[in-house]
C-alpha cells in the first residue's frame, strides 16, 4: 500500500502549469537576432536546436519530483493477526412430513417450510465463520448430517440435500436435543450452543424434551427454540392411492409450551416464526446475541520513499545546468 504522510506539500504543483504558461507566452531569449529570418529558419531545422527549446523544462519536471517527496511517500507493509474464540453451535433441524406445508412465501412465491428453513439456515452459517457449526435433521428419529465443523461450504453443501422423508415420520424433539447437546459434550468451546427448529409437537423417542434439556443445562448448553408455520390449518400437499398430488387443508400445531420451557431451563429463548419475514429475524436475533469474541492484533512497516524522488530531481536540475551551458549553450 502506497501513503503520502504530508499531501498538503501537492497543492504547489498548482503552479507548475503557470511556469509553463509564462513560459511559453515570454517564449525564448533571443541569443542572436538576424536581419534575414531565412537563415534562422535553416538552422531551426536542425535536430539539436528542437531539442534545446526543451531543456527548460527539466527544471519543472525537477520540481514535480520535489514536490512528490516533501509529500513524504511511503510504502506501508500492514499484516492482521486475528484471534477468534467461536461459538459451537449445532442446528437442529425438523424433516418431518409436515414440513412440505406450503404457508411460506418467498418474492410472492409459495414455498413449503423445508425450502424456507434452508435458505435462512444458510444465511445464518455464512454469518458465522468463525464458528464451528455442526447440523442434525430429525423425524421420528435424529441423524447427523454434520459434525462440528469450519468448512461451511461442505456444510452448506449437505445442508441443500436434507430433504422430507430421509427417516421414519414423526417428531422425536426430545431424541432431537439429546443428539445435538451429545455431539457438543467433548467439544472444549467456551460457549455451546443448540438452535431447534421445529414445526410440531413431541410424539415419538426414547427421551422427553425436558428430559433432554436438564441434561443440557447439565453439560453448559444453551438451547434456543423455535417453532415455526402457522396457527390453525395450512396446505399441505399429499399424493393419493393413484399417485396424484393434490392439497388439503389439515390441522398444525406446535408445542409452544414444552419449546419455551426446553429454551428457559437452558437459558435460551423461544421463538416463533409463522413466516419467512419473522424467521429470518428470529436468526438475525440469535446471531446477535451468540457473538464470538475476537482478538485483532495490527502489525505495520512503513518505508520512506521520498530519496527515490528527491535523488531524480537533483539528477534532472544538474543535467538541465549543463546542457544549458555546454551542448545547448547560448551565445553572448
Amino acid at each position: 500500500m502506497l501513503r503520502f504522510l504530508q499531501p498538503e506539500w501537492f497543492w504547489l504543483c498548482a503552479l507548475l502549469p503557470l511556469v509553463v504558461l509564462a513560459r511559453g507566452r515570454r517564449g525564448p531569449v533571443a541569443a542572436i537576432e538576424y536581419p534575414d529570418i531565412g537563415l534562422a529558419r535553416e538552422l531551426a531545422r536542425r535536430s539539436r536546436s528542437r531539442i534545446g527549446a526543451w531543456v527548460w523544462l527539466l527544471p519543472v519536471l525537477a520540481a514535480a519530483l520535489m514536490i512528490a517527496g516533501l509529500a513524504r511517500p511511503q510504502r506501508v507493509e500492514t499484516r492482521t493477526e486475528v484471534t477468534a474464540n467461536g461459538i459451537d453451535i449445532v442446528l437442529g433441524l425438523d424433516v418431518s412430513g409436515s414440513m412440505q406445508a406450503l404457508d411460506f412465501q418467498v418474492d410472492r412465491r409459495r414455498l413449503n417450510r423445508i425450502e424456507v428453513v434452508k435458505g435462512v439456515v444458510a444465511k445464518f452459517i455464512e454469518e458465522r465463520p468463525d464458528d464451528r457449526i455442526g447440523l442434525v435433521a430429525f423425524a421420528g428419529s435424529p441423524y447427523l448430517v454434520s459434525p462440528l465443523t469450519l468448512d461451511h461450504g461442505w456444510l452448506e453443501q449437505n445442508l441443500e440435500r436434507v430433504s422430507v422423508g430421509a427417516t421414519d415420520d414423526g417428531t422425536a424433539i426430545g431424541s432431537a436435543i439429546a443428539s445435538s447437546v451429545n455431539h457438543l459434550r467433548g467439544t472444549t468451546a467456551k460457549s455451546k450452543v443448540v438452535i431447534l427448529l421445529t414445526d410440531g409437537m413431541n410424539n415419538t423417542g426414547k427421551i422427553s424434551p425436558l428430559a433432554a434439556a436438564e441434561a443440557a443445562r447439565a453439560l453448559g448448553v444453551k438451547i434456543y427454540t423455535i417453532g415455526v408455520g402457522v396457527r390453525g390449518k395450512a396446505p399441505i400437499p399429499i399424493r393419493d392411492e393413484a399417485g396424484h398430488q393434490r392439497i388439503i387443508m389439515a390441522e398444525v400445531d406446535v408445542d409452544e409450551a414444552t419449546l419455551k420451557a426446553v429454551a428457559d431451563t437452558t437459558g435460551g429463548k423461544f421463538y416463533r416464526a409463522t413466516d419467512t419475514d419473522s424467521l429470518e429475524k428470529i436468526y438475525e436475533e440469535i446471531n446477535r446475541f451468540e457473538k464470538t469474541a475476537q482478538t485483532t492484533q495490527r502489525f505495520e512497516r512503513a518505508l520512506d520513499l521520498y530519496p527515490w524522488l528527491l535523488i531524480p530531481a537533483l539528477a534532472l536540475l544538474g543535467l538541465g545546468f549543463l546542457l544549458q551551458h555546454t551542448l545547448f549553450r547560448r551565445l553572448p
